[in-house]
């Protein structure tokens, strides 16, 4: 397993579409200035732009390839009204795509996107299998996958399956709720996912949280939302003890399960990056996980 392969800390790239090659060159060097070397790309973000200008931004010189973890992900076209494709042939094509844009020989990583109702395991694991014999893709995962959507998959896939990416926050937490509810008439006992999360600590798949900062339903983000004033007002609380952001405690919290959850961080500004990565350095106590946890309205049963 490469060195960044289990980093925290995960730079997600798709708002980053916009900036420049030299923007992004910078942005680049300054994560790596903060130890954070594991950037998570997309075939469809900005339409291939986070890609073509990462690429871009590497040709410019001043950071080694071979200091970064890079990770894509494909299965999702846009052609029509849209729908998702883990054929053997979509996924070589887009694999090409991906590392043409990115201007580099090999991906450290891997996913596909989304489930593929009409995935047929064996093409998948023919895909992989290839892309491990080029040289092309080192490390392989899924995104938004539940436990027997992976099994599927592995039972024909030689590659370990390592990564499952999952929305993942304090307000948006079932994979915790269903857990901790159990044998009740709850909202939060209703089992969405299959049990992901103990899934994947029993298979050594790292869980990988996108919008971190996220309410349900697509809300918008829960730091300073007066949808969440318990949870802002203990966020405020902790953040003063350990005289760090309130954004830096709602990552600490996810990084302070025992699964060893990686956050992913989609920002473009650098100042947020940082409080973001501050968590890593700010261990909550049972009890104060806890309080975050409640105060976003799960009960303890």
């Amino acid at each position: 397993m490469q060195k960044n392969a289990k980093a925290p800390i995960i730079v997600g790239c798709m708002r980053l579409a916009d900036m420049t090659a030299r923007e992004m060159n910078a942005y680049i060097a300054q994560a790596v200035e903060m130890d954070v070397k594991f950037f998570d790309h997309a075939d469809i973000y900005g339409g291939g732009r986070s890609e073509q200008v990462f690429g871009e931004a590497l040709q410019l010189g001043g950071i080694d390839r071979e200091d970064l973890f890079i990770q894509s992900k494909c299965a999702i076209r846009k052609e029509g009204m849209g729908f998702y494709d883990q054929s053997k042939e979509y996924i070589l094509e887009s694999v090409d795509g991906i590392l043409k844009r990115l201007q580099i020989d090999y991906l450290d990583s891997l996913l596909l996107h989304r489930p593929d109702a009409l995935v047929e395991p064996e093409e998948v694991a023919e895909a992989f299998e290839l892309l491990h014999q080029q040289g092309k893709v080192r490390h392989f995962g899924v995104s938004n996958h539940k436990p027997s959507q992976i099994a599927l998959l592995q039972k024909y896939v030689k590659q370990p399956i390592i990564y499952n990416q999952m929305q993942f926050s304090i307000a948006v937490s079932n994979m915790i709720a269903n857990g901790m509810e159990v044998n009740m008439e709850t909202p939060g006992a209703v089992d969405y996912d299959g049990s992901v999360l103990d899934y994947c600590r029993l298979h050594d798949i790292t869980i990988q949280a996108w919008s971190p900062f996220q309410m349900p339903s697509w809300q918008g983000c829960f730091i300073g939302s007066e949808k969440y004033p318990q949870l802002n007002e203990k966020l405020t609380e902790l953040a003063k003890k350990y005289g760090v952001a309130e954004t830096t405690i709602a990552a600490a919290w996810i990084l302070r399960h025992p699964a060893h959850i990686q956050v992913i961080a989609g920002t473009s500004k650098i100042a947020h990056l940082k409080e973001i990565v501050d968590a890593t350095g700010i261990q909550l106590s049972r009890q104060e996980w806890y309080e975050l946890y409640l105060s976003a309205g799960h009960p303890l049963p």
